[in-house]
């Protein structure tokens, strides 16, 4: 019985595998650029932070859709991460990912300045 289970458990694996490795290439659009990595930098809930953070979604989803990731840093709490992406404004938005990093300040209100400032190429 238990060389039945570890003889099952190997193709288990090795079919889950296939079928994640199947999932994902079907659901990339741009292989070159598996996923976005975004860091909103906000100083605390404010009116224009939280209008920054819906612009990017918004953004993301229409031109970016499964293909982020969107980290928000609160300034307020955690100050000394400004320090590393030399952040002096709030809202800003940094691309890590792909390289080279980017840098859009505001509220990400116009989203073709979004775009141009992230090297993002418009969907039709």
């Amino acid at each position: 019985m238990n060389a039945h289970k570890s003889s099952a458990k190997p193709k288990a694996s090795a079919s889950a595998s296939l079928a994640e490795l199947v999932e994902k290439a079907l659901h990339e659009e741009q292989p070159e650029v598996a996923e976005w990595q975004l860091r909103l930098y906000v100083a605390g809930q404010t009116a224009k932070s939280i209008a920054a953070f819906e612009n990017l979604k918004r953004v993301c989803e229409t031109h970016l859709a499964g293909r982020y990731s969107i980290e928000v840093v609160d300034l307020l709490l955690n100050p000394r991460l400004a320090a590393g992406d030399q952040i002096l404004a709030v809202p800003t938005l940094v691309r890590k990912f792909p390289e080279p990093i980017r840098k859009i300040i505001g509220d990400l209100s116009n989203e073709e300045r979004v775009l141009v400032g992230l090297d993002v190429q418009p969907r039709r």
